[in-house]
């Protein structure tokens, strides 16, 4: 266990002053690294924190968090402990146990960090772990990315300082120091993927190749190595990136697929599309992108959605609430959802080009502000009437904005599309005794 302290002091992963938060199950990996950072702490100045969480699938998981409780008690040790409704979540997000356990698991670690209560959350992954980890993903379909395995430190916050510690050293450090620990009886359930990976597959491919578990961490770092260097060539310079979407270059997928592949993965970043990311979906974007007429759209398992437009391919977060949107026609200001703001003021004359000026008195007393339906016509400015879908396309507005337009109407009968347009039925001409002017701050 001593690589721990050396991996510690040269990776920087505890410094003097820090609070560290080890999440503890009670089983004998996470015990062992919860005495072992407790015996080093004084001699580097950090203090240890027991964080113990019941995710309420096991009978026994109450029983485990007391066990916890009850040895940070007696060691004295600072200790919280959690306790979380995973089968409830797994239900409500339509995740497997293990996924939402993990997800309830980070939350509760996340939180801490977020009120100061912890500066860092050690994780008592160990190499075996993280044979299992690459395995998984492998199996999964993931690329080069996620071969990598498990970080050593993730977003600055958390650690594994056992990741390059095996398991033969942890039990060897449980029995030396006589470390009590409980079993989950759940490590036997293969219906878990890294318990059948880890009960099932590894003991056959350790019969057969003993060094087995040397020879993936060996093909993770090299392939952690290649992903760094190809990440390193990915263009990112002429992204158009929002909170929800982001637009790339259509010239950007000339590129190598090694390049483009992880081109899509860090698009997908930016819109918060982090997980469950593997080759297919990747795939699904290029062929997408190389077969795909302008205009058209289609979604992934991913909860977003690509659109294919002139010189970009757009790919946006689905996850938006559909909303109502009704505003009276008024002076003011308001804000629209998912667009801006409008602002409607009285002008004595028609100034700037780029704002849109409109007779208010050619305006119905009920017209309203809304977003588009089905049926909506408008008559263009300069005469002309076409249904507002066909008008959208004609000026090149992307099908992905259209829906959160703010357009004027009363019934279907449209006369101003904001920022675009406004119907030559109410345009300003020499007897116009009130003109407004529309201006627009968008998101």
């Amino acid at each position: 266990m001593e690589n721990i302290r050396k991996l510690i002091e040269e990776k920087h992963l505890i410094n003097e002053g820090d609070v560290v938060g080890v999440g503890v199950s009670g089983g004998k990996d996470s015990m062992a690294l919860l005495h072992y950072l407790n015996s080093i702490s004084r001699d580097y100045g950090f203090e240890v924190v027991a964080i113990t969480v019941d995710h309420s699938i096991r009978e026994n998981s109450a029983l485990d968090a007391i066990f916890v409780m009850d040895y940070c008690k007696h060691n004295r040790i600072r200790a919280y402990k959690f306790k979380v409704d995973v089968p409830s979540l797994a239900k409500q997000k339509s995740l497997s146990l293990e996924s939402a356990a993990r997800e309830a698991r980070f939350g509760v670690f996340q939180s801490l960090i977020s009120r100061g209560t912890v500066d860092k959350i050690a994780l008592a992954h160990h190499q075996s772990d993280q044979a299992e980890t690459v395995l998984m993903h492998l199996f999964r379909g993931s690329g080069i990315s996620g071969l990598k395995g498990m970080k050593l430190v993730r977003d600055n916050v958390y650690i594994r300082p056992m990741l390059q510690t095996n398991e033969k050293s942890i039990w060897k450090y449980v029995l030396d120091n006589d470390i009590e620990y409980r079993e989950d009886e759940s490590n036997q359930e293969n219906e878990y993927n890294r318990n059948y990976i880890r009960n099932e597959i590894m003991p056959l491919v350790l019969k057969r190749w003993p060094n087995a578990i040397t020879s993936i961490l060996n093909f993770a770092d090299l392939a952690s190595k290649d992903d760094e260097y190809i990440n390193s060539q990915v263009p990112t310079d002429a992204f158009i990136i929002s909170e929800k979407e982001i637009k790339i270059p259509l010239s950007y997928f000339l590129y190598p697929t090694p390049i483009v592949s992880r081109m899509i993965t860090r698009a997908l970043g930016y819109i918060g599309v982090n997980k469950d990311i593997e080759s297919k979906h990747i795939d699904m974007v290029i062929n997408f992108v190389n077969s795909a007429e302008n205009g058209k759209r289609i979604d992934l398992p991913l909860k977003v959605s690509l659109h294919k437009e002139y010189d970009f391919v757009t790919i946006t977060n689905k996850q938006k609430k559909e909303i109502v949107f009704n505003e009276k026609h008024k002076l003011g200001s308001f804000v629209v959802p998912y667009y801006g703001k409008l602002s409607i003021k009285k002008v004595n004359s028609i100034g700037d080009a780029e704002k849109l000026y409109y007779d208010a008195e050619k305006v119905p007393k009920d017209a309203i502000w809304r977003f588009r339906k089905t049926g909506d016509v408008f008559e263009k400015f300069g005469g002309g009437t076409k249904k507002l879908k066909s008008y959208l396309i004609d000026k090149k507005i992307p099908s992905r904005l259209r829906d959160y337009i703010p357009v004027l109407c009363k019934e279907n009968e449209v006369y101003i599309i904001a920022g675009v347009e406004i119907s030559d039925k109410i345009k300003v001409n020499h007897d116009t005794k009130r003109i407004y002017c529309l201006t627009e701050e968008r998101e």
